[in-house]
């Protein structure tokens, strides 16, 4: 079932209501990748869907990995870099099922991306585990 992790009252609503989030009430918490926080505005666990705001520090690097399904990403401040371009502030990047990369920000980001299910990591140590 679809949800926004720490949104306050969100078990009271009917389950038809619209969830209205005061995204700047959201916790940042870490991932897996050290530089990266994220705030997840939307999550179904069953299904692997996410759309979430992730804060990426300057240099952080996001190993090799493969998106399992398609991904968007649009950036609000700073850019996103990989080997085939980069995605700067007010761009937006969409990647299909199967498309693999490493990301880096070399000079930070704030971005919202938006998955169908998680990523599967293909080097470093979170190689063949599916983290968002």
């Amino acid at each position: 079932m679809a949800n926004t992790p720490f949104l306050e009252g969100e078990e009271k609503l009917a389950r038809l209501a619209s969830r209205y989030v005061a995204v700047e009430q959201l916790p940042w918490k870490p991932t897996p990748t050290p530089g990266i926080d994220m705030k997840i505005l939307l999550e179904d666990k069953e299904t692997g869907l996410l759309t979430a705001l992730f804060r990426w520090e300057p240099g952080t690097e996001l190993p090799l990995h493969e998106h399992v399904e398609i991904e968007q990403t649009y950036v609000l401040s700073g850019s996103i870099v990989d080997d085939e371009g980069e995605c700067r502030e007010g761009d937006y990047v969409w990647r299909p099922k199967g498309n693999r990369h490493l990301a880096r920000s070399p000079n930070g980001a704030l971005v919202i991306s938006f998955f169908l299910k998680p990523n599967k990591f293909l080097t470093g140590k979170f190689k063949g585990q599916e983290l968002k």
